[in-house]
């Protein structure tokens, strides 16, 4: 599980503590590049932000769409520590669970939620 502190209008990879690999993964990223992570509990996109005029790489991302309004609101929260993780981790963690819960594996099942 990743972690940032709350502390600017944006999220910078190198305030990223606990995955080094999610921190990497946002570095590594394109500028104008799309990524989803899950804030706090809050499933939201976040944009590579420009590279500079010199011509290297920001390493941060911004909220953009919904979650602009959302870390907006997250500012009157300055300094607390809140978790991050991408939405791929989250859906690998649910995946695994699949094997835990195996008696939900049914046809019947499958066909009742097949489209959900």
């Amino acid at each position: 599980m990743a972690y940032v502190r709350i502390r600017d209008d944006t999220l910078w990879a190198s305030h990223i503590e606990g995955d080094a690999q999610l921190k990497t993964h946002i570095q590594s990223l394109r500028q104008g590049a799309v990524i989803e992570l899950e804030v706090d509990g809050i499933v939201g996109s976040w944009e590579k932000m420009r590279d500079g005029r010199d011509g290297r790489p920001t390493p941060g991302i911004k909220p953009i769409g919904a979650m602009q309004r959302v870390w907006k609101q997250f500012q009157e929260r300055r300094g607390e520590l809140i978790e991050l993780r991408s939405v791929q981790t989250a859906d690998r963690y649910l995946a695994s669970l699949g094997e835990v819960l195996s008696e939900w594996d049914s046809p019947e099942d499958d066909e009742a939620y097949h489209d959900l």
